[in-house]
């Protein structure tokens, strides 16, 4: 099947659409189909299908594939921005896309109770996934090193962390490694000025994903203190890697991680988190608790389910086209 695969990222992009898009392609070419990324649907794409990541970014991709092709399955892949900003702020490029797609795609478990009712049935949910890598970095001897995954942007809140850190005690051997590039010059400038104050503090911008991976391998804990998420693919790739996890009490983790993880704290809450860094920097059993935590998710996230997943919504969407 010719499968149209539409992402809003560029493609030098290193954001977490770009990157699912790729790997859902890789996979759909496993599967057997022939598969086209690019940021916009062309007008004269002859496809069987297309698959769009983002309701509202991809919003006139979505709305000209249908015009052209009413009859071929559409199926679109919720992104955070999609459910926790734009249903509300921009509700009717959104809407429009949910109505005419044939199929939904959600990254964790909250996604259809962030949807109008009419739209859950659609929903097949997707964890992204990740592959356990053999070969780790050897844990520093000198810090706790807590790795900080997120690109410099408002809705990652990316030095929540940092300013967590200032609060440490000085006996606290606490390193914040933040990896992530910055939106614009203001947040660079942003980043180095923490830096500069902030002696717990070492960012390193953007980095491969292949140095990232290492990265979490390494560290002692991953701070995720995003306002919100879609489902963020660093979770699976943290639980994979066995890295206890700290995370903003969002639904698009919360979806990822199940409701009773111990390392949550409240959006924005430098104190709640600086809290928490120190019972896993000195409490050896709740770091404990945390890894254990993460591990008993760790099946979702294997890379033959996410292959199922996407078969799967394929073949029901192919099932329940008009004919």
């Amino acid at each position: 099947m010719r499968i149209s695969l539409i992402t809003p990222a560029a493609r030098t992009s290193r954001a977490g659409n770009r990157t699912t898009a790729m790997r859902w392609a890789r996979i759909l070419g496993e599967l057997g189909h022939q598969v086209d990324v690019s940021t916009t649907y062309p007008d004269d794409a002859d496809v069987d299908l297309m698959l769009a990541l983002h309701a509202w970014r991809s919003a006139p991709s979505i709305a000209r594939f249908k015009a052209q092709y009413p009859d071929r399955p559409l199926i679109v892949a919720l992104t955070g921005t999609d459910l926790y900003h734009y249903l509300a702020a921009d509700p009717e490029p959104t809407l429009r896309s949910l109505d005419l797609a044939d199929g939904l795609i959600g990254l964790h478990d909250d996604v259809p109770a962030a949807l109008p009712e009419r739209h859950r049935g659609k929903v097949e949910v997707v964890y992204q996934s990740a592959t356990a890598r053999a070969q780790r970095w050897p844990v520093s001897d000198d810090a706790f090193e807590v790795l900080v995954v997120a690109h410099l942007r408002s809705v990652k809140d990316p030095l929540c962390a940092a300013r967590a850190a200032r609060s440490l005690p000085d006996r606290s051997r606490i390193r914040i490694v933040h990896l992530g590039g910055a939106r614009d010059q203001i947040w660079a400038d942003q980043a180095r000025e923490e830096m500069a104050h902030n002696p717990r503090y070492h960012w390193l911008g953007d980095q491969p994903g292949s140095l990232v991976r290492r990265w979490l391998t390494r560290a002692r804990v991953m701070v995720l203190s995003s306002q919100q998420e879609g489902g963020a693919n660093v979770v699976s790739e943290a639980v994979a890697a066995g890295l206890p996890i700290l995370a903003t009490a969002i639904p698009g983790t919360r979806g990822l991680l199940g409701p009773e993880h111990p390392g949550y704290f409240p959006v924005g809450d430098d104190a709640a988190l600086a809290a928490l860094l120190l019972r896993a920097e000195v409490e050896p059993c709740f770091l404990a608790h945390l890894h254990a935590s993460g591990a008993e998710r760790a099946t979702l996230f294997a890379p033959a389910r996410e292959r199922e997943g996407l078969r799967r919504v394929i073949s029901r969407c192919m099932e329940v086209r008009p004919t």
